[in-house]
C-alpha cells in the first residue's frame, strides 16, 4: 500500500456548508511532485458556492481553497523547477490531460478533457482533490507557481484566483494597451483587482456599480478615473459609446444591454462573474456596433506565472482581511452578505491546529 502524507484541514461534510476540522491523507510526494507547508489561503466566493453545493456537483467531505501559498518542504526526484525552501503557490488547477490542443497552447484551464481543479475534482490517479484550507499541499510541479521572493504572501494569495481571473481577459482580448478605456462592473473581490491591473497597464478605468457609496473609495483609493451608477439611466446615457471594453465581475443576475450601450463599435464585454440566470442579449445591440460578448475563466499556468510576476513588479496586492482558521465559518457568513473589503485570507500557518 502506497504511503501517504498525513494532513489536517477544515472540511464541509454536507451542503449546510459548515466547516470543521478533519484529518485526512494526501498522496506521497511523487517523482514530479512538490510538497509544501501551507501558510495562507484566500477565501474565494466559489468556495462558498461549492461547500453549499449551489452548483450541484459537490463531493463531500470537501476541503476548499484554491488561493494557496506556502514554502516547499519536499520535492520529488525528477523535479527541476523547485527546491526545499522556495516560496510557491497553487491556484485553481492541479492537473490537466497535458495532451490536447488547449494544453499544448498553455491553456490548461480549457483542457479538452477537463481541467483538474484544486478541490472537489478527480485527479488522474482517481483520487479526489482537496484544497488549501489545510496544513500541507502536494501538487505536480507543472501546476505550482513560483512566488516572487519579496512579494507579500498573505495579501497576495487571492491573486491566484482573483488576479488571474481579471488579468487573463485583459491580455487575451487586447484590452491591455495604454490609453484604452475599460469599464469594470462590480467593485468587489474581483473588481477591485481588475482596477489595479488595468491602471498598471495604463488604462482609463470606469467603475460601474449599483452602490453610490463606493464612489469615493473607487476614485480616491483605487485610482479609477470615473464612476457610473448602473441604476441611473442619465449616468449611463452620458457615457454611451465611450468604452473599448468591459470586464463584468458580477455574479448576481443583471441586465447587460445597458453595458453594451457603453461600448464603442468593436467593443468587448467580457464576463467573468457567474450569475445563476441566463443573460438576455439583444441582437440589435451587438449587430449595430459589431460588439462582442465573451467569457473568460482564470488562465493557464504560464499566464498565471506571468500575472504574479507582473503584480510583484507593480506591487499590485488585493485589499484583504486576514483571519484565523477558526473564524472561517464567520468569514463565510460575512462573505455571503458582502461584508468584506475585499477578500478574506486564512492565516493557515499560524492558526490551523493539527490535533
Amino acid at each position: 500500500m502506497a504511503k501517504t502524507v498525513k494532513a489536517a484541514g477544515w472540511a464541509a461534510r454536507d451542503s449546510s456548508g459548515h466547516l470543521s476540522p478533519l484529518k485526512f491523507d494526501r498522496r506521497q510526494t511523487g517523482d514530479r511532485d512538490v510538497q509544501f507547508k501551507v501558510l495562507y489561503c484566500g477565501i474565494c466566493h466559489s468556495d462558498l458556492h461549492s461547500i453549499k453545493n449551489e452548483w450541484g456537483f459537490a463531493q463531500f467531505p470537501m476541503i476548499p481553497g484554491h488561493e494557496i501559498v506556502g514554502v516547499v518542504t519536499e520535492v520529488g526526484s525528477k523535479v527541476t523547477k523547485f527546491k526545499v525552501g522556495d516560496k510557491v503557490g497553487v491556484g485553481c488547477m492541479v492537473n490537466s490531460c497535458r495532451k490536447c490542443d488547449q494544453c499544448a497552447k498553455d491553456l490548461e484551464n480549457y483542457c479538452s478533457g477537463g481541467a483538474i481543479f484544486t478541490y472537489n475534482s478527480v485527479d488522474l490517479d482517481g483520487s479526489v482533490t482537496y484544497g488549501g484550507y489545510s496544513d500541507v499541499m502536494v501538487s505536480v510541479e507543472d501546476f505550482v507557481i513560483r512566488w516572487p521572493e519579496n512579494f507579500l504572501m498573505d495579501k497576495g494569495a487571492p491573486l491566484l484566483c482573483a488576479g488571474i481571473t481579471t488579468y487573463s481577459p485583459l491580455r487575451s482580448f487586447g484590452l491591455d494597451k495604454p490609453g484604452l478605456s475599460l469599464g469594470v462592473v462590480g467593485l468587489g473581490g474581483l473588481g477591485h483587482v481588475a482596477v489595479k491591473f488595468a491602471k498598471a497597464l495604463g488604462l482609463n478605468v470606469t467603475i460601474i456599480s449599483t452602490s453610490a457609496g463606493k464612489k469615493a473609495e473607487a476614485i480616491e483609493k483605487l485610482g479609477a478615473d470615473a464612476f457610473l451608477i448602473s441604476r441611473e439611466p442619465a449616468d449611463l446615457a452620458a457615457a454611451a459609446g465611450t468604452l473599448d471594453g468591459i470586464i463584468d465581475t458580477v455574479s448576481a443576475p443583471h441586465p447587460i444591454q445597458p453595458l453594451l450601450n457603453l461600448l464603442k463599435p468593436d467593443g468587448k464585454l467580457i464576463v467573468v462573474g457567474l450569475p445563476d440566470k441566463p443573460f438576455e442579449v439583444p441582437a440589435f445591440s451587438l449587430v449595430m456596433g459589431r460588439k462582442i460578448v465573451a467569457g473568460s475563466m482564470i488562465g493557464g499556468i504560464k499566464e498565471t506565472q506571468e500575472m504574479i510576476d507582473f503584480a510583484a513588479k507593480h506591487n499590485i496586492l488585493p485589499d484583504v482581511e486576514i483571519v484565523s482558521m477558526d473564524y472561517v465559518n464567520k468569514a463565510m457568513e460575512r462573505l455571503a452578505v458582502g461584508d468584506v473589503k475585499y477578500r478574506f485570507v486564512l492565516d493557515i500557518g499560524n492558526t490551523l491546529k493539527a490535533e
